[in-house]
């Protein structure tokens, strides 16, 4: 019986572990996974920017600049400004902040 019921307890805590852990790595990944989907093909894979296209670096950028940079009147990024809301600029921006 003691058996059982430790199967059955060793299976709950994996079985909650197994939903808990992905939820909180994607958090960790969505800003980079946007800014590699949206951003990396005019700022470069290592966000260092490109000065032919010129396309300048947001490397260690905030989630406040991201913002403000897709706020404004450009129409380089008006097709990223429809398809991203606030919480993604934010992802963005919290990922760049990690880049020096």
């Amino acid at each position: 019986m003691k058996t059982y019921k430790l199967t059955i307890l060793v299976l709950a805590i994996a079985i909650v572990l197994f939903i808990a852990l992905p939820n909180l790595s994607w958090a960790a990944e969505d800003g980079a996974a946007l800014y590699k989907a949206k951003c990396a093909m005019c700022h470069g894979p290592d966000a260092a920017g490109k000065p032919a296209m010129k396309a300048p670096a947001v490397k260690g950028k905030t989630a406040a600049d991201v913002t403000k940079a897709m706020e404004k009147e450009n129409p380089k990024h008006a097709a990223a400004k429809k398809s991203l809301d606030a919480a993604q600029l934010k992802a963005i921006g919290d990922y760049l902040a990690t880049l020096k």
